[in-house]
């Protein structure tokens, strides 16, 4: 499943992350790496997710989202 189609108030695993790899590498940067666990807080419009990983949280657009496998 991508991380678009996830449940507010729900954490998954991330196992896959397809996106160019300067857009990965900063993904990393923020502490969304491989195995790393990632909860969904809310939604804004037009499907902008507000995230939260290793305690940080921040707004990812659905471009992004769908692009990021998890379980």
């Amino acid at each position: 499943m991508t991380l678009d189609k996830g449940a507010i108030g729900q954490t998954y695993t991330v196992q896959k992350i397809a996106l160019p790899q300067q857009v990965e590498h900063r993904l990393e940067a923020i502490g969304m790496t491989l195995g790393g666990k990632v909860s969904i807080l809310g939604s804004k419009d037009r499907g902008t997710l507000i995230l939260k990983v290793r305690g940080a949280r921040f707004a990812l657009g659905r471009g992004i989202t769908q692009r990021i496998e998890v379980i």
